[in-house]
């Protein structure tokens, strides 16, 4: 109780309570926005942290982060398009819910469904976070060398449909965080005579090119031309039986989501759609999912808002993100020199609890915002992408070159951009680089420290059982398809004998 009690007191200091308000509501904004995301917009408002106090700074990203999720429903319901990809889901029974009229309690229930699911994560936070962090502590170099190589693995074999291509992703991210001056020989690395680079590439051009310039180049490919809704959105509070069919599915899309946020590569994209097939196949009556049964709509919310709260519970405690917008955060507390990690509750615990207990006031912050004013986020919709995407453009320009007056940054910018563009059109995914260039420079050092330490002994990361547990599960996920596929062949299905 007094951890949390000091957690309120930060989170509702003034600049802070200022900065979660803000983080809401462009959250909420980006939400409603199709095309953008929290990603590209938290890479993209870095270089704005860089002068607020890292507890503010950390409290406005989340909040843009958990925002998000509440303001995509707000564009599925009403266009059926998904302003989040965590809220595709929300399409099949929002948008149908919304053409037979029930707009309202559609949307409000979605907003209560979140706060609800919002509320039981940061509860669950609170409850595993100190024992996480405690067992955390026991692991040397050599465990978290491997937990940051199973990680990877994971996030690959999680993070889309080609694991050889995410593999790839990751292994580039790992080099591109080698490029500097070694910390062992302070020898310069892949600098190519580019006085910038002795520090390594910055993250924050790298990050906004990556995801801010390459989803407004493939959004002028893809613009989404939808009319807004033309009936009216009706009365918003849903009735009692709106309440009884969507309790459940509340309660149950919480854990799905809290759960499976808090593991590498699922993120908030895989629970909603696990939560929908989990209440049509427990429904009495599954032949109402498809045609506006809100039991389907009030399961993923809830399921996306809990796994956006859950990633944070790996980051903070371990120091490992498990999905690209908490690797952003990562980094922008690494920025801000914080130590994210086991020693984060005991070293700066106004920070830890002031974020956690944040999302609490974000969350009421959100549920208040998100009723009153559904009518003008209708309208935001309403903003041409031909004024939206050249300020993104520019914001991005102006964001690059401010993190250190360098043209150079410029440069990357514009190169990951293209970079970030020519991902998405092969299908490569971006979340794994991300993630390797972040965790690449905290392997790197782990793994040196590790080699000091055992004298140059590889064995040392099989001898210590934890270490070896994260190895051999490790190097298990990329063998698992091909195990498969041997099994397939050694014991083909019999095919059934022509009636």
């Amino acid at each position: 109780m007094d951890s949390i009690l000091l957690g309120f007191s930060v989170s509702l200091a003034p600049g802070n309570l200022l900065a979660c308000f803000v983080g809401a509501v462009i959250g909420t904004l980006i939400g409603v926005l199709p095309g953008i995301g929290p990603v590209a917009t938290i890479s993209l408002l870095l270089p704005v942290t860089l002068y607020l106090s890292p507890i503010s700074a950390t409290i406005m990203l989340a909040g843009i982060y958990y925002g998000a999720q509440y303001g995509g429903s707000i564009t599925s319901i009403l266009l059926n398009i998904p302003g989040e990809a965590t809220t595709v889901v929300t399409c099949i029974e929002g948008y149908k819910m919304a053409r037979q009229g029930r707009a309202g309690p559609a949307l409000a229930m979605s907003a209560i469904g979140s706060f609800i699911a919002g509320t039981l994560g940061v509860i669950g936070l609170m409850l595993f976070g100190p024992p996480l962090a405690n067992f955390a502590l026991n692991f040397g170099p050599t465990e978290y060398s491997s937990l940051i190589f199973f990680s990877l693995m994971l996030v690959g074999y999680f993070g889309g449909k080609s694991l050889t291509k995410a593999i790839m992703m990751a292994g580039v991210g790992l080099l591109i965080g080698t490029v500097g001056q070694d910390f062992v020989t302070q020898e310069l690395r892949f600098d190519f005579g580019i006085s910038e680079f002795a520090d390594g590439i910055s993250q924050v051009p790298v990050l906004m090119g990556l995801f801010g310039v390459a989803e407004v180049l493939c959004n002028i490919e893809q613009i989404a031309k939808a009319s807004t809704l033309t009936e009216k959105i009706g009365r918003l509070l849903p009735s009692w039986r709106d309440w009884r069919d969507s309790f459940g599915p509340i309660l149950r899309g919480s854990g799905i989501g809290f759960f499976m946020g808090i593991i590498p590569g699922s993120g908030a994209i895989i629970p909603p759609f696990t939560s929908y097939a989990l209440e049509k196949k427990i429904s009495k009556h599954p032949e109402k999912f498809g045609n506006g049964a809100i039991e389907g709509l009030a399961g993923p919310e809830a399921s996306n808002n809990a796994a956006a709260q859950g990633s944070f519970l790996p980051l903070l405690c371990l120091g490992l993100p498990p999905n690209a917008v908490a690797a952003i955060l990562l980094g922008a507390l690494m920025i801000h020199g914080v130590r994210v990690g086991p020693l984060l509750m005991s070293e700066r615990p106004d920070l830890f609890w002031g974020v956690v207990t944040s999302m609490y006031v974000g969350n009421i912050l959100l549920l208040i915002l998100n009723l009153p004013l559904i009518p003008l986020w209708v309208r935001v919709l309403k903003v041409p992408y031909y004024i939206l995407f050249p300020l993104i453009l520019l914001f991005c320009l102006i964001g690059a070159y401010s993190v250190n007056n360098s043209l150079v940054d410029v440069v990357v910018l514009i190169v990951f951009g293209f970079a970030g563009y020519w991902m998405r059109k092969y299908d490569y995914e971006v979340a794994p680089l991300v993630l390797g260039l972040v965790l690449g420079p905290i392997l790197e050092y782990s793994f040196r420290q590790s080699m000091i330490l055992s004298q140059g002994d590889f064995t040392v990361f099989i001898t210590r059982p934890l270490s070896a547990v994260f190895i051999i599960a490790a190097l298990a996920l990329p063998a698992s398809p091909m195990a498969q596929r041997l099994w397939r062949a050694a014991w083909p299905r019999k095919s059934s004998p022509p009636e």
